[in-house]
């Protein structure tokens, strides 16, 4: 009995790996360099106000970012907007008030305290999480090594599908399909979002599609953890409390047993 279940597991372990490589095979994610990568990095406030100029005038058509509230775009660890801009932004979109009109509800323009609309369509997924949602590092047979030194790579992998189309097409079960060296299987229903110059940007940073890529995908990242630097902060202060503590405790031991070790080499001697 023992022996079959040990076969079994060893066979879907096999399976397991052997799909894996088939996956990340068939997918390339490109390993970008971004601000906020490693222990002491931190977000580039201009870099996600182009982020946020691209996700406004290209993403928002489609996907939506439900769990972020407008006020969170003036956060010193974010797009720093001035708080007159973050009123202004918000009044460009509308939000459903069921309070209006004596509780029978209308739509009204948005205020700071409100969040970003949802998805304007039914297949187009929320961009609030993406980033997190999407790893796009894997260790030998998706153990997560990988991950381990060089994070889950969300914004390298949203980044490396928005560079990845090739210019390939194909029509399957009446749906247009659109190959993708970064979109696991190959081939992505989204069509190309990024073709360059979708933007001008008011800093002159360039506009090409990998550009674009990167400002869009660092402000997803930002979207899905906008408290990294907190937790950042957090952690290393954290670790250095924790390093003089040990160092005290090391010196309090060697100073209490101290005594004792000598009286035991002087009783050896004699």
């Amino acid at each position: 009995m023992l022996k079959a279940i040990t076969i079994s597991a060893a066979l879907a372990l096999g399976l397991t790996a052997g799909a894996v490589q088939a996956a990340e095979s068939e997918s390339h994610v490109v390993d970008y360099d971004f601000s906020f990568e490693g222990p002491f990095g931190t977000y580039d406030s201009m870099q996600l106000q182009r982020g946020l100029q691209v996700y406004t005038e290209v993403c928002s058509a489609c996907h939506g970012l439900r769990y972020v509230a407008f006020r969170s775009l003036a956060e010193d660890s974010g797009p720093n907007l001035p708080a007159d801009q973050v009123r202004a932004y918000a009044e460009f979109y509308e939000v459903w008030d069921p309070d209006l009109f004596d509780g029978e509800g209308d739509f009204r323009p948005a205020k700071p305290t409100d969040h970003f609309p949802e998805s304007a369509m039914n297949n187009a997924p929320d961009l609030s999480l993406m980033a997190k949602a999407r790893a796009g590092f894997h260790g030998p047979y998706g153990l997560g090594i990988n991950q381990f030194f060089r994070g889950i790579g969300g914004p390298e992998y949203l980044a490396s599908v928005l560079t990845g189309y090739t210019g390939e097409t194909r029509e399957e079960a009446g749906a247009v399909l659109y190959e993708n060296t970064a979109f696991p299987g190959g081939w992505i229903a989204m069509p190309p979002p990024l073709y360059g110059d979708d933007v001008t940007y008011a800093d002159g940073a360039p506009a090409d599609v990998e550009s674009l890529s990167k400002d869009v995908s660092a402000f997803l990242m930002w979207t899905a953890e906008p408290k990294m630097m907190a937790r950042k902060q957090a952690g290393f202060v954290g670790v250095m409390m924790l390093t003089v503590l040990a160092v005290l405790l090391y010196l309090t031991n060697k100073r209490i047993w101290a005594p004792l070790k000598h009286r035991t080499k002087e009783g050896d001697t004699a």
